[in-house]
């Protein structure tokens, strides 16, 4: 029978090729190629038996790994599953991060203003209070088609979608918080519109308060408000007469 080195004396791609194939019986051998003392000795008498040059480098996780094998072009480290894997992993991330995810559109900035308006209404914060809510209600006071969710996170569309908004904060009978915007302002800008119901006995006090309204409407803004809303209501529902 041979022995290990007897059976190695081939030809420099045979020797390379029975060293892979001979992994699997060598700890059965009289050379302990787990340490990497008997693992040097193992590739030193290879080298003297094919006249090639080879290197190892010290390892404890198997016999090939570490290993350096000759080829055509030069010498090439035979890289372990782990060391190939981590190779592969580095080239995917740096794939991955060399395709740059598109900006993402965060909108024009617009310059913007805030302003406040009061007025009197001759009925109480709740019937006031349901006039802005209530859809039958709004498309009364409007004369127009409306669409009304009226509660926290609804959304309206009034004035033949004219005007759009959703309703933030619905305090009953107290206040009203609710973006609102033109169909005609930048897209996605909304104004912040509050209204605040304050009981006045006989009559309700309406504070709004708006701010984000785009300068450049600012007047158009607060003139929609007067005639569209304030004046509309009372003409529509008699609030702005007193009975004697």
């Amino acid at each position: 029978m041979m022995s290990p080195v007897q059976d190695l004396h081939l030809s420099l791609s045979d020797s390379c090729n029975q060293i892979l194939t001979w992994q699997k019986d060598v700890k059965t051998s009289k050379y302990n190629v787990q340490d990497d003392k008997s693992r040097f000795e193992f590739v030193k008498r290879i080298q003297m038996m094919t006249g090639t040059a080879m290197a190892i480098l010290p390892t404890s996780n198997g016999f090939t790994q570490g290993m350096i094998l000759p080829t055509a072009n030069g010498m090439v480290p035979l890289q372990s599953s782990s060391q190939s894997k981590a190779k592969t992993d580095k080239t995917q991330i740096s794939s991955s991060s060399s395709t740059a995810a598109p900006p993402v559109n965060t909108g024009v900035k617009i310059p913007t203003c805030k302003f406040s308006l009061t007025e009197t209404f001759l009925t109480s914060p709740a019937d006031l209070f349901r006039v802005f809510v209530n859809q039958e209600m709004i498309q009364a006071f409007t004369h127009a088609p409306a669409t009304v969710e009226g509660e926290k996170g609804g959304r309206f569309r009034l004035l033949g979608g004219n005007v759009l908004g959703e309703f933030v904060d619905l305090v009953r009978d107290q206040k009203i918080v609710m973006k609102w915007r033109y169909n005609n302002w930048p897209c996605e800008h909304y104004a912040t519109v509050t209204l605040t119901l304050v009981d006045r006995s006989s009559e309700t006090e309406l504070r709004l308060d708006c701010r984000g309204v785009p300068d450049d409407d600012e007047d158009r803004t607060k003139d929609g408000w007067r005639r569209f809303y304030f004046e509309a209501i009372k003409q529509t529902f008699g609030y702005g007469a007193r009975l004697f």
